[in-house]
């Protein structure tokens, strides 16, 4: 029974590197991307998607902060969602680079329309193609593909 432990113990801990690493790299870049096309305000209108509407005006440094963290949080549970799955679909590990910049078009759109309209602002809209396609692009790219390239390499 001991050996059944260790061994899941050996297999959970072997996935915290690519969370830690793959969450890491999705949540900086998004965020930079974030703040280069939309500014400063960007962490204060994530916090306001837990604290309200009325947080974006804000000039507090502390819901700045909040909204960073929070980010991050969704950065790392996005990893930790696909490293987790890895364990039951072996292919997102393998075929990193497909199942990465389709997972990042989940996250895209588990955000914009789950997360978002049920968020304290209710995001819905309205949305623009162009404001889609570069949402479905950046994922791709700056989110899912680090999170699927982080598993490959530091997988276990």
């Amino acid at each position: 029974m001991s050996a059944t432990v260790s061994i899941a113990s050996v297999r959970a801990t072997s996935l915290l590197k690519p969370i830690l690493i793959g969450g890491a790299i999705a949540g900086t870049l998004d965020e930079i991307c974030a703040l280069a096309t939309m500014g400063w305000k960007v962490p204060r209108v994530d916090a306001a998607g837990l604290l309200g509407p009325s947080v974006i005006k804000s000039t507090g440094i502390g819901i700045w902060i909040l909204g960073f963290a929070l980010h991050f949080f969704i950065a790392f549970s996005a990893a930790a969602i696909y490293c987790l799955a890895s364990r039951m679909l072996p292919f997102l590990k393998e075929h990193f680079v497909v199942c990465g910049m389709f997972y990042g078009i989940a996250v895209f759109l588990t955000m914009y329309l789950v997360v978002m309209p049920l968020c304290a602002f209710h995001y819905k809209g309205p949305y623009t193609l162009s404001g889609l396609l570069q949402g479905i692009i950046v994922h791709m790219v700056l989110v899912g593909l680090p999170i699927g390239w982080s598993l490959k390499r530091w997988g276990e």
